[in-house]
This record gives C-alpha cells, sequence and structure tokens, in this order.
C-alpha cells in the first residue's frame, strides 16, 4: 500500500511513521512525568526508560539533556491539563465534581512544575516562555469549570487567585515529608462549595 501526500495540503493523512513517533514520544512523555511526579525531575533516566518500556538509548536520541526532558514533559502536561477540563466537564456527575478532579490533576502537574526551577532559572528566556504558555493555556480551562459549577459554589475567587493558591499550597510538598498539600488542596476546594440546605 503506497501513500501519497502534499506538504502543502493540510487535509493530507500525516506519514504512518510520523504518527507512530508521536505516539511514541508521548507515551515517553507520560512516563516520565508519572516518574518525576513520584521522585522528583531529578529521578534516574533509567527509571523513566523502564516505565515507558524503552531503552536508555531511546530517551537521549529525543531529550539529548535533563532540561530537554523536563521542559517537554511540562509542555506535554500543559496540554493535558488544558484538554482534561472539557472532558471532565462532560463526563462528571457535576460541574463541582469536573473541578475537584480536574484541580487533582493540576496538583500533579505542578510537583514537575515546581521542579522545573532546578533545571531553568527564572529570567531564562525558555523558562518565561513556558510560564505564559502556562497561563495562557490554563487560566481560560479553570475559569470555564468555575463557571460550570457556579450554582455549586458560594465563592467570588477568580480562576487566577485559584490556581495561584493551590500553587503556593504545592510548594515544597516533595522535599518535606510531613506536608500533605494535597489534602491542604482538598481543604481550600471544599472550601468553594456552597453549604447545603
Amino acid at each position: 500500500m503506497s501513500y501519497r501526500w502534499s506538504v502543502n495540503d493540510p487535509d493530507a493523512p500525516a506519514p504512518p511513521r510520523r504518527k507512530d513517533a508521536r505516539r511514541n514520544q508521548e507515551t515517553l512523555l507520560d512516563a516520565a512525568a508519572t516518574v518525576f511526579v513520584a521522585k522528583g525531575v531529578d529521578a534516574p533516566v533509567r527509571d523513566i526508560a523502564t516505565e515507558a518500556g524503552v531503552g536508555l538509548g531511546t530517551i537521549y536520541r529525543h531529550f539529548p539533556t535533563r532540561a530537554d526532558l523536563v521542559i517537554a514533559v511540562y509542555r506535554h502536561q500543559i496540554e493535558a491539563c488544558a484538554e482534561a477540563g472539557p472532558t471532565l466537564l462532560t463526563e462528571g456527575p457535576t460541574p463541582y465534581a469536573a473541578l475537584v478532579r480536574w484541580i487533582d490533576l493540576f496538583v500533579d502537574f505542578l510537583v514537575t512544575k515546581h521542579g522545573l526551577a532546578a533545571v531553568l532559572q527564572p529570567g531564562n528566556a525558555d523558562f518565561e516562555a513556558l510560564h505564559t504558555h502556562f497561563l495562557d493555556r490554563l487560566v481560560p480551562v479553570c475559569a470555564e469549570l468555575l463557571d460550570a459549577a457556579a450554582e455549586e459554589t458560594d465563592s467570588e475567587v477568580t480562576a487566577y487567585e485559584l490556581m495561584r493558591g493551590v500553587g503556593n499550597l504545592c510548594i515544597g510538598a516533595d522535599t518535606d515529608t510531613r506536608y500533605d498539600a494535597r489534602r491542604l488542596v482538598g481543604l481550600l476546594v471544599a472550601g468553594l462549595r456552597r453549604p447545603r440546605g
């Protein structure tokens, strides 16, 4: 079977190898994110390779440095978090439940995000571009979830304020075993809910 497409035709199918390569890279990034959440961004690359079911060479071929890998995971998680919001609203039992689930995913993401500071210093152009992308993609998603849950919540908190509050609660959670950021985030989100009765 032969495939023909033109690079100038936006409706042409992507070459099969490119689809496989993209799927393989997403699998690798999902594995890296899982390891980073569990062990931090300094986790051994061999742990990521094991989680992804690939060899070390495959990881280094795609991401020559740890910074390359962390940045790619960060961008991948931004997209996953952004895409999860509308899906959770559609599939969740209530808009508030969708908001709670999304915040839980956001907390997982923040664990990796905070580790980014060890790889990129604020003031670095890559860091600033990623932060802008982070806000541009995720604040509107959080706002949509808050708007949808308006009948179940009794708060005038904005999406940015909520995300900033969750982010602040997550700082240091990966270095202090006595601190349970997820429990405190749960209390914060529960505080948004309108009392019944």
